[in-house]
């Protein structure tokens, strides 16, 4: 049992596994908490949208079923959607044994789930995958890298085996999501456990991949080039933005402002905010390629 993280913990723990996050509006808030307590946490349970563009549904929630349905969103290019953060809409109650045997960070049971006897959106971190479940709607390797990089990330951030995580079609008879193994899902996240977090390869939509560091002393006073305005944008689209015009291509207060807003974002603080870029953060904004 652990206390679960806080939202910003939860995101550094996502972007330090190399997942590529969007933080929709207000997700740090958005949470049924006041139908109860969410927590202690136990694990991470994943599910199939069974539907498409399903990030303002999952978000917004249906008639009956309020949102937000889950914590993220895993789209098809591995792309992971934030919409909501703490006790969410996704498990409704489930297995006694399967609860036992995530908590215990046993083997799951075999067959069946047994009786709906646990609330598991107070024990569960929830999150959407983007699927049809018919069986025929694929998932591109970019998504399930997603996923595997998504439950890693919350299992090491509570130094969980990959036991902790559980598909819904696992949790209760009422439910056939995710559509893919639940097995060889824990054996990926058992593997990525055993190593160091990654950064994931650049998305294929991005010529060229990612500008590489070119080193604090770049970012001098009067320096220009199309590099700082590909970086300005980057921390603009990361919601970092300290601009009254541009970003523009000399380095400028504004400049080293949006960066130090990106490096307080990260969790870093005091002398490790000062708005020059390292190494670390750099790679973490992943501005791409100019030329």
């Amino acid at each position: 049992m652990a206390t679960p993280l806080s939202a910003d913990a939860f995101a550094r723990a996502l972007r330090a596994e190399g997942v590529r996050v969007v933080e929709h509006d207000g997700w740090r808030t958005r949470n049924r908490n006041h139908m109860g307590p969410w927590g202690p946490v136990n694990g991470v349970m994943l599910h199939h949208t069974a539907g498409r563009d399903s990030v303002a549904l999952c978000r917004n929630g249906m008639t009956g079923l309020p949102g937000p349905l889950c914590i993220g969103v895993i789209a098809k290019d591995g792309t992971v959607h934030l919409v909501g953060y703490g006790r969410t809409n996704h498990a409704g109650r489930g297995s006694r044994a399967a609860y036992e045997a995530v908590r215990k960070e046993s083997a799951q049971p075999g067959g069946r789930p047994g009786p709906d006897a646990v609330d598991g959106n107070v024990h569960f971190y929830g999150f959407e995958i983007e699927n049809l479940g018919n069986g025929r709607d694929p998932y591109p390797d970019a998504q399930l890298a997603a996923v595997e990089r998504v439950a890693t990330a919350v299992c090491r951030a509570h130094d969980w085996s990959s036991a902790s995580v559980i598909g819904h079609k696992e949790w209760t008879i009422r439910k056939i999501d995710p559509s893919f193994s639940m097995a060889a899902m824990r054996t990926r996240v058992t593997r990525r456990l055993g190593g160091r977090p990654t950064p994931p390869a650049p998305p294929a939509h991005t010529p060229g991949g990612y500008e590489p560091f070119p080193g604090a002393a770049f970012f001098a006073a009067g320096r220009r080039s199309p590099l700082i305005t590909a970086m300005g944008r980057r921390l603009a689209a990361e919601g970092c933005g300290r601009y009254a015009v541009g970003p523009g291509p000399q380095w400028s207060d504004a400049d080293r402002a949006s960066y130090a807003a990106w490096q307080r974002k990260l969790g870093h603080s005091g002398a490790d905010a000062d708005g020059i870029p390292g190494r670390a953060s750099w790679d973490r904004l992943r501005v791409p390629r100019t030329a």
